[in-house]
């Protein structure tokens, strides 16, 4: 499989660095970190070498589900500091040759926003059809069991619908009970949205990432969906993933807020559920929607029938060929986006890594590596540049996550499974493990904070830390320093054909990169064990070069066999 290089647009040679501002740094002391603590981390991150920083919400929110509920889109909230602190991150990203992409969150609003305020406050409102509201099921009084106007469970193991009772008519929440979803189809509501992004733009933004962006079409007649086992709740996620008017909306989008606009911006689009077919309709140039998706297939791999809380072992083949499929789908329209950690996601070395003390560092440093030879765009979520592990969570009172929080309720309380079961399969996927505090330094507040973190820290901050790696030349934080210049310094990186290699093999991770002549090849053992793939044996020969890897050089002329969690890159010169 052989992909062809894109044009090349500044964002493909470009890494991405997400912070997510409650557990970055805490610069006054009230243990929730804040944009203070942000702009005092900005050599930090200079140094690291990304060249574009996305901030998670920092909005004025209640905070229902960390300010993924936002009440004001032109105002920042208190604990994280004001528009003016904003100001001052801008000015220090962009002196520094960094972007600045916000997180925008328009599928849903905060039920505390004034437009949601307004809306519900009676049924003939002019913001009224600015949400979705509906009476109750025909033959059921509001509020009886059933009388959901459809029967569609929402993301977080809740109902999707929500009876409000100055109405007497529910509306449409896909996530919290205190996220009800925007109606896009209303002009006016998507002309109020490209204002907002168009204001900040003005103030210096670079971008945005679109949370959720593709549930913002809805089919309008809202049809009940495919019950599930056993529960008088169905499957509604086919009528509002990737919807009928998506693309529709996302170009109008595109035309209202960046055409004749001049500057650099950048635009990604989290896309649950989207396909490779999707994507290449949203990330098509021609087509002016976004420039690359989120997408969420091979973080499923390792999900029994797809849920989260019944995690399995990953399997290497199948992670190779879904990524290589996305890969190929991609090369001649579109782009990749490229991730393995975000606020979302527990973490990468103790989910498809091995973060046991003799090989935590081997297998961050392979995986880091190996993602970011790909072709598309890497994201960095804090902490993966250390090496940063899974909490070790001992109870769901530890748990701030609602998501995680709402599925142990149903499966105890409601369908009687056993809590501790529960929460074992629960530890190491609930979106708390990649929300712990930035381990800065081995202090007790681990360099976060001075006061009381919002969330635990990790007992192991102790051992990993940014103070113990950023002047070691061998620790993961150099070696993604390394990488990400590599990117920089050498353009097959980011624009090289990209070639699958042993599809098969259960243990090695390996492809080819090629541009102007030259070939890299790129090779990770995923496994404890020695590993010899089977190779051309002209990557043995003299005219081979090393350019980086995560063990000690070897010989040249050696059968290549790979040591424990080895990333290895070798170069050679077409002949």
């Amino acid at each position: 499989m052989t992909v062809q290089s894109p044009p090349r647009d500044w964002w493909k040679s470009a890494v991405v660095y997400q912070v997510y501002p409650r557990s970055f740094a805490d610069a006054n002391g009230d243990g929730m970190g804040d944009l203070r603590g942000i702009i005092g981390k900005l050599d930090y991150l200079q140094q690291l070498g990304v060249d574009v920083v996305w901030l998670s919400p920092i909005y004025r929110s209640p905070q229902d589900d960390n300010g993924y509920d936002i009440a004001d889109y032109q105002d920042i909230d208190p604990m994280f500091g004001t528009l003016a602190d904003l100001d001052d991150l801008i000015e220090g990203l962009h002196s520094r040759g960094m972007k600045l992409v916000m997180d925008l969150v328009v599928n849903h609003s905060s039920d505390e926003h004034p437009w949601f305020v307004e809306s519900r406050s009676s049924t003939d409102n002019p913001k009224r059809d600015w949400y979705w509201w509906r009476p109750a099921r025909e033959g059921f009084d509001p509020g009886e069991p059933g009388a959901e106007p459809t029967n569609w469970m929402g993301f977080f193991s809740t109902p999707a619908w929500q009876l409000d009772p100055l109405t007497n008519e529910y509306y449409l929440h896909l996530f919290s009970v205190k996220q009800p979803d925007l109606n896009w189809e209303n002009p006016d509501v998507r002309q109020a949205v490209y204002a907002m992004m168009t204001w900040w733009l003005d103030r210096g933004v670079d971008g945005f990432r679109m949370d959720v962006i593709n549930l913002i079409s809805k089919v309008a007649s809202l049809p009940d969906g495919e019950p599930f086992p056993g529960s008088q709740y169905g499957n509604g996620m086919p009528f509002v993933m990737n919807g009928p008017r998506v693309h529709e909306f996302l170009h109008e989008m595109h035309e209202a807020v960046f055409t004749g606009r001049e500057g650099a911006f950048i635009t990604v689009g989290e896309t649950p559920g989207a396909t490779l077919e999707d994507a290449i309709l949203y990330t098509d140039a021609a087509r002016e929607e976004v420039d690359m998706i989120f997408q969420f297939e091979h973080v499923g791999l390792d999900n029994a029938g797809g849920d989260k809380w019944h995690p399995i072992p990953l399997d290497l083949v199948a992670l190779k060929a879904n990524l290589g499929k996305w890969q190929d789908g991609l090369a001649e329209r579109g782009w990749n986006s490229l991730y393995w950690n975000n606020h979302d996601q527990p973490r990468v070395v103790s989910r498809f890594g091995d973060d046991a003390p003799e090989f935590r560092e081997r297998s961050a440093k392979m995986l880091g590596g190996l993602l970011h030879l790909h072709r598309g765009t890497p994201y960095v979520y804090q902490g993966e540049e250390l090496g940063m592990t899974n909490m070790a969570f001992t109870s769901i009172d530890e748990m701030n996550d609602i998501e995680a929080k709402n599925y142990f309720r149903l499966a105890t309380a409601v369908e009687g499974a056993d809590p501790d079961e529960v929460f074992a399969r629960m530890a190491p996927r609930n979106r708390d493990n990649a929300r712990t505090p930035m381990q800065w330094d081995a202090s007790d507040g681990a360099g976060f904070t001075t006061g009381t973190p919002w969330l635990r820290v990790n007992p192991n901050h102790t051992a990993i830390n940014a103070a113990a790696q950023v002047d070691d030349p061998d620790s993961v934080f150099a070696f993604y320093r390394a990488i990400i210049a590599l990117r920089h310094e050498h353009p097959i990186v980011a624009h090289g054909d990209f070639t699958m290699l042993l599809p098969d093999d259960p243990h090695v991770y390996a492809f080819t990169r090629s541009l102007d002549g030259e070939t890299w090849l790129v090779l990770g053992n995923f496994s404890r064990q020695d590993e010899t793939p089977a190779l051309d044996a002209a990557w043995t020969g003299p005219d081979v070069t090393r350019m980086i890897g995560n063990y000690p050089d070897r010989a040249a002329g050696e059968t290549i066999t790979l040591r424990p969690w080895e990333l290895l890159v070798l170069r050679r010169a077409s002949s």
